[in-house]
């Protein structure tokens, strides 16, 4: 497989109601799986997805091992070129996945790239985590394109260009 969307769930049956069927819809393609890696849920997610989701692979963790750890865990099992992190509680559109697969083909130098993150609730501007991109200040403090502090910026197309960033946010990180 190319490429495989990892989404870690932890008792989220909820968010995978919410927001699975559009993942599906925008994800899955000859060279792209939908896996959740679930991270000892004790709700009925995996149940959930069996019933309703027969075709998202699922990675079932003995335990909870946080964030890290448990992606950590999860990734050690997935066999695909790219990988991208996702939150269970993002919206994907369509055409998202293969943006971020064509600049990763065309770009073999770059290690790992993230789409622009709008907020559900207000989509004309940036989601607080994440936004577009991250960097540190002269100060050590970390900031991102479309959010600086509490502030959040609506997306007037203002980056739409591609630049380095110094950190990604692990809400929607595709990496090699």
């Amino acid at each position: 497989m190319k490429t495989a969307v990892v989404i870690l769930n932890w008792n989220g049956r909820k968010f995978l109601e919410d927001f699975l069927p559009a993942v599906c819809r925008d994800s899955i393609s000859a060279d792209a799986e939908v896996i959740v890696a679930d991270n000892g849920s004790t709700d009925d997610s995996l149940a959930f997805l069996s019933n309703n989701y027969p075709q998202v692979k699922q990675l079932p963790l003995d335990k909870n091992y946080g964030f890290a750890e448990g992606y950590n865990r999860a990734l050690a099992m997935v066999d695909a070129e790219y990988v991208l992190l996702l939150n269970s509680d993002v919206e994907t559109t369509p055409g998202y996945l293969q943006t971020m697969v064509d600049y990763l083909d065309a770009n073999p130098d770059v290690a790992g790239c993230q789409p622009k993150i709008r907020a559900f609730h207000n989509r004309r501007c940036f989601e607080h985590a994440g936004a577009s991109g991250g960097f540190i200040d002269k100060w050590a403090y970390p900031f991102c394109r479309g959010r600086i502090f509490a502030e959040v910026e609506q997306d007037n197309g203002q980056y739409d260009t591609v630049t380095d960033v110094f950190w990604a946010t692990g809400a929607a990180l595709m990496i090699r």
